[in-house]
């Protein structure tokens, strides 16, 4: 038997090979591996299943016992550095997985190419990305005691709500050696954190550790976590044929590579986890002058004109917005239609009844007013009334069984078709040099289905090579307007994923209408992304008040301002509170894209009468965003562990002018918040002193 041994960051792997040949993963872990106890077959390094294979093993719906996966033997181990790949044969198969040890981070990024070497072909059902069983293995605690599964839900105006569940909470008790149970959650479709964001952890508070990871595909994917002989394990992978109508034909000489998936094992809860991530993160994504400078968008949607723009309408929101501070003025949906126009989007031309001097005049008053202009686009749909429809080819179009998709009203465009790629690069081409446009919101408000099986193995494989040319053309459009700003959105947060966000430097969280609702959102939402690329609207209302408008700013202020509401109808004092927050803004917004997140009261959930959200940098100084909401008591002491034992100054940065108290406790490592008011937010900045140093 051989071990070998990777330690890189902290990240803790020991992958061994057996006398047998098995590869197994046998340990992953914040703490060097402790046991004892011997490798068992149920460690292996990946699962595969193909049609016309037996799954040898009791397994029910688990992805347990899989073959040719449990038949592989080692073939080759390549070591490349910060990559490690294993390769293994059976038969007329070989199976690469490919770890890769991301520089400087302490995650490990996991996928799995298998290859037919022929003579037959071979047809897939399962290919796992990543597999780990013996998360149980070393410690003394039952499982019931030891763990906590954190699961991110994430719904359409309720996005990155994370709920907390021991294993039997959700049916995983070990009733017998051989027990069949499983804990999955997923996404079938084209929105991939429609119901749960493709990520997650497992706390294990005996060893004082929690595993994270993400599915790093913006289509269909799977988590499972499982009993398995006594062991705990999990499997992630994208699309299956059980779950998702996926299957793909290998015939001799031809390969298929699974989704990345990256995992951290960390010392620490759930937060620790989700700082570990925020870093690779940062590294992952493609670099961006955005997301280090992070300019205030302006958008004329939200609480505001609502999909109704008209030259007379936008300029006085213009002329609000340039003096309110923002730096991008983006024009939403309606743009190209003259009337209604859901079912009829995709030729993608301005309205003249809407912009009777054309829509160039308004683009140019909102350069003028010193502002980049945006436009909102959704180019991967074509409504079923748009004309073009009926004189395109019917391959631009998903099909099933001879039929297009059509799903709210729309039709999905396949990727795959290089008329489809034309198409969409006029536009966005058009957009750009015609018009001057630097900032697209790129919308996607249908969910496809599982996909199309035209040119396809199955649906499933249609889609996912839809989804892979996709982010081919993506790359091509940012490659060649290497300054043009593209924000990834599709209906809010509904596609909030790092096959997505790698490329796309801003995303936008929520369509939640509610600003006290948005705050519980906007505080949460950093698990899923980066502060950086986490687009919070703040649109404060014609009939609203001052404490009003301070919420609605500080959902936004450690975030990514996306400014809304008719600014040009708030009385001055309002505006100026909002001129306020902006100003801010723009001294600490170099501070949020370096700074790690944290949570004093944990992560928020609706129904939470207090929330904090905050960001530390290097030198400990952090900025704090405060919310009291509805009826809860006027104080509240938020721990800040990372400070006690500092000495510390405190300054509420906004707004300038309030109500309320503040106090330090440098023991502890708290700070004592009193809000009077019922429904109000502050910022604050602390800063812990040198010692020596007088307050």
């Amino acid at each position: 038997m051989t071990d070998l041994i990777r330690e890189h960051h902290g990240l803790q792997v020991v992958i061994t090979v057996t006398e047998g040949g098995e590869v197994l993963l046998r340990h992953l872990g914040a703490l060097p591996v402790s046991t004892t106890a011997p490798a068992t077959p149920q460690q292996r390094l990946v699962e595969v299943q193909a049609v016309g294979h037996n799954q040898f093993d009791h397994h029910g719906q688990r992805y347990t016992g899989t073959q040719p996966g449990s038949l592989l033997r080692h073939h080759e181990t390549r070591d490349l550095g910060d990559v490690l790949e294993i390769e293994q044969r059976w038969q007329h198969v070989a199976v690469t997985t490919r770890l890769r040890f991301v520089p400087d981070q302490p995650i490990m990024q996991s996928s799995t190419t298998v290859t037919c070497l022929g003579p037959a072909d071979l047809d897939l059902d399962f290919v796992a990305s990543f597999c780990f069983t013996g998360l149980n293995r070393d410690g003394f605690v039952s499982g019931d005691e030891r763990f906590r599964l954190h699961l991110p839900r994430n719904v359409w105006y309720g996005e990155a709500q994370w709920h907390e569940a021991t294993l039997p909470e959700l049916g995983l008790f070990e009733a017998t050696n051989q027990s069949m149970q499983r804990h999955t959650y997923g996404s079938l479709g084209t929105w991939s954190s429609c119901g749960h964001l493709p990520m997650g952890a497992l706390e294990d508070r005996e060893q004082g550790t929690t595993l994270a990871w993400q599915i790093e595909h913006h289509g269909s994917w799977i988590a499972e976590y499982a009993y398995q002989n006594g062991q705990l394990g999990m499997r992630l992978s994208g699309p299956t044929f059980n779950e998702h109508h996926w299957s793909k034909r290998l015939t001799p000489g031809t390969s298929f590579t699974s989704v990345p998936v990256a995992v951290t094992v960390v010392a620490g809860g759930l937060q620790e986890a989700l700082c570990a991530l925020t870093s690779y993160r940062r590294v992952l994504r493609r670099k961006h002058r955005d997301n280090r400078e992070l300019p205030v968008i302006f958008n004329d949607y939200m609480n505001c004109l609502m999909g109704d723009p008209t030259t007379a309408k936008l300029l006085p929101l213009i002329d609000a917005a340039a003096v309110a501070g923002c730096e991008y003025f983006t024009v939403d949906c309606g743009w190209y239609s003259d009337g209604p126009w859901w079912d009829g989007v995709g030729a993608w031309q301005p309205s003249a009844r809407r912009f009777p001097g054309g829509i160039a005049e308004v683009l140019s008053y909102i350069a003028k007013k010193g502002m980049i202009p945006g436009l909102w686009l959704e180019l991967e749909v074509m409504g079923i009334k748009c004309p073009l429809a009926d004189t395109v080819p019917a391959e631009w179009f998903f099909q099933r069984r001879g039929q297009r998709v059509i799903d709210h009203a729309r039709y999905q465009l396949d990727f795959r078709h290089p008329g489809v790629i034309a198409h969409a690069d006029s536009v966005v081409d058009r957009l750009v040099v015609q018009y001057g446009v630097g900032y697209i919101k790129m919308d996607y408000n249908i969910n496809a289905g599982a996909g199309t099986d035209l040119a396809a193995d199955s649906v499933g494989d249609g889609m996912l090579q839809h989804q892979r040319a996709y982010l081919a053309w993506l790359d091509r459009v940012m490659d060649r307007h290497p300054k043009l700003v593209i924000e990834n959105c599709g209906s809010g947060g509904m596609r909030m994923d790092y096959a997505l966000l790698a490329r796309h430097p801003i995303q936008s969280v929520s369509d939640q209408t509610d600003y006290k609702k948005n705050a519980i959102v906007a505080a949460a939402c950093v698990s899923a992304c980066t502060p950086e690329q986490a687009a919070i609207w703040s649109y404060p209302l014609r009939d609203g008040d001052r404490d009003e408008v301070i919420v609605n700013m500080v959902n936004t202020m450690l975030l990514r301002i996306h400014q809304s509401g008719h600014l040009g109808e708030l009385p001055a004092e309002r505006l100026a509170l909002v001129a306020e927050g902006i100003a801010v803004y723009k001294t600490i917004r170099r501070d949020i894209a370096r700074g790690l997140p944290l949570w004093p009261l944990g992560l928020p959930t609706f129904g939470d009468t207090w929330a904090a959200y905050g960001l530390s940098q290097d030198d400990g100084t952090t900025l704090l965003a405060v919310w009291r909401l509805d009826d809860s008591s006027a104080i509240n002491e938020l721990p800040l562990p990372h400070l006690a034992g500092y000495a510390a100054t405190v300054e509420r940065l906004y707004p300038a002018v309030a109500s309320g108290d503040h106090a330090w406790h440098e023991l502890a490592g708290s700070l004592s918040v009193s809000l009077p008011e019922r429904t109000t937010a502050r910022l604050y900045r602390i800063t812990p002193l040198d010692p020596g140093e007088e307050e």
